[in-house]
């Protein structure tokens, strides 16, 4: 069938990535259109964008190059969450992939790894609709990569010298010297992880949440972060770090984390809309 074909193409690519290979998509998607007949490569690739909708709905590690389609049908996500639980080797590659340590990456220039932001709604990336029975026991492999420690305190050094030269390049030097990684002087029970500054000395306080894989990736904020991104929502930041192993890249999204995310109240799990 049409939905198995376009999964097990999905899946091949992905344990490809995962195990450190090359993967040509365009390949992929010509080789799997030629065997369906009737399908273009730009319906093919919207197929795989609907997978990766699936896949991150259910916790699960995917292909950040094909960025999450909602309005998947319920067939799809029948047969990824199928294949998922019958996939031995993606669930061990899967895991070695979220717990492999991570050092910073050597960047010349941090500024020029962030992106401007634009807000989209969230239906563009994550079905409202999508399988109506529950979804298999799986493990949530975006909330054991926020487990993985070496990953979390090298994005937040990566973020410090993002803001150290910032302010430098503003000429700012005095405020650059002030930039302290709160997460390692105070621990992490303040609320964010680096205090910087503005050029004109008001405070910033920036949480930092790193992922090796796409900006779409759900991640997940304590009950103090929400807080304190509340209660001083006009010196709050969050900084999502993204695609850390390959090519860093960062977004900064001021104010509340409600003003800019969906939460989950029972975990405050967020996704990127």
């Amino acid at each position: 069938m049409e939905c198995e074909a376009a999964v097990a193409d999905y899946f091949d690519m992905l344990k490809r990535e995962l195990r450190g290979e090359s993967v040509h998509k365009a390949e992929h998607r010509r080789a799997l259109a030629a065997r369906l007949g009737h399908r273009s490569e730009s319906s093919i690739e919207r197929k795989h964008q609907n997978i990766s909708a699936v896949l991150i709905r259910a916790g699960q590690v995917y292909i950040s190059g094909y960025k999450p389609l909602g309005n998947f049908q319920e067939l799809l996500g029948r047969v990824v969450l199928d294949r998922i639980v019958k996939d031995d080797e993606l669930a061990a590659l899967s895991k070695a992939d979220v717990e492999r340590s991570v050092q910073r990456p050597e960047v010349t220039d941090p500024l020029t790894c962030e992106e401007r932001y634009s807000p989209r709604p969230l239906e563009a990336y994550v079905s409202a609709e999508g399988p109506r029975r529950p979804p298999p026991r799986l493990v949530n492999w975006f909330e054991r990569e926020a487990c993985n420690a070496s990953l979390g305190r090298a994005g937040e050094e990566f973020v410090l010298a993002f803001e150290q030269a910032r302010l430098q390049r503003a000429g700012q030097r005095a405020l650059a010297q002030r930039v302290e990684h709160v997460a390692r002087t105070q621990g992490d029970g303040a609320g964010f992880d680096i205090l910087s500054f503005e050029q004109d000395g008001r405070e910033r306080l920036i949480e930092v949440k790193t992922t090796s894989y796409g900006l779409h990736a759900p991640f997940f904020v304590t009950r103090t972060e929400q807080e304190v991104s509340s209660e001083r929502s006009e010196e709050f930041q969050l900084y999502r770090v993204f695609e850390f192993r390959s090519q860093p890249r960062l977004v900064r999204m001021p104010g509340a984390l409600e003003a800019n995310f969906r939460l989950d109240p029972s975990q405050f799990r967020t996704q990127v809309a």
